[in-house]
């Protein structure tokens, strides 16, 4: 059968195009949880109040917030197939299944309900029906791997495919300097969490790391998806690369 080489550079044009926008998407819906469920917490319809960490809301009216997103971006890493890498801290495809996975369970297992959060017990749905004080454990242990994982990828993985530009100096906004930024910033705001909860010096601690690690998280992704665009100084800032127009108006041609 003969082949047309227009039609494999179009496929793998719309390859690039959705992979894009998936990265997007996964970047969005990581900013998007934190500022979701706190912002509708102010809204007196849903009778919640802000609670102590994002894993919380479990047990509030914005429960199906709290899981869809997860979910969400659970589904969309497991669906994500990035590149295979001979070394497992570096692997795309392996990382990528592994948090989504880890997102997921997150979602489904939820952390210990607070002594006041007792009375709605008999609401609890989970894989598990049990409010024991180890299933609240699991559910930190799945979220510390699913941010660890977040982390390696926007380090390690992220940092791979740039291609070496030596006839400027890179910019400090380079990609590969955001993602070690944020890579590292998730690292460092997942390590607060246990320390500031230790030294019990501000009520919603846990809450603003979590949302702060959300944040650099959605931010890596962001960037990788290019939601900024990548034409004129944008292009030439974030990826080394001088493109008159946003590459992704070429797609979409």
């Amino acid at each position: 059968m003969k082949i047309d080489i227009n039609d494999e550079i179009k496929i793998e044009s719309y390859d690039v195009f959705t992979y894009r926008r998936i990265r997007r998407a996964i970047g969005y819906l990581g900013i998007s949880l934190p500022i979701l469920l706190v912002g509708l917490s102010f809204i007196s319809y849903f009778q919640t109040s802000v609670q102590h960490s994002i894993s919380h809301y479990y047990y509030t009216h914005l429960r199906e917030f709290f899981t869809g997103t997860l979910c969400a971006v659970g589904l969309f890493l497991i669906r994500y197939k990035g590149h295979g890498n001979a070394s497992i801290w570096k692997n795309d495809n392996l990382l990528t299944n592994i948090a989504g996975m880890m997102a997921l369970a997150v979602a489904f297992f939820p952390t210990t309900p607070a002594p006041e959060e007792n009375k709605i017990e008999t609401r609890i749905y989970t894989l598990i029906p049990s409010t024991q004080e180890w299933l609240g454990w699991l559910h930190y242990g799945f979220a510390a791997l699913l941010f660890l994982i977040m982390a390696l990828l926007a380090i390690n993985v992220f940092t791979i495919g740039q291609k070496n530009e030596t006839r400027s100096p890179k910019s400090i906004l380079n990609e590969n300097n955001i993602y070690r930024t944020c890579g590292y910033a998730i690292i460092l705001f997942v390590v607060l969490v246990p320390i500031s909860e230790k030294l019990d010096r501000f009520e919603y601690s846990t809450l603003v790391l979590e949302a702060l690690s959300l944040f650099a998280f959605g931010i890596a992704w962001l960037i990788k998806g290019r939601a900024l665009g990548d034409s004129g100084i944008t292009g030439e800032m974030l990826y080394q690369e001088k493109n008159k127009i946003d590459t992704e108006k070429i797609l979409e041609e």
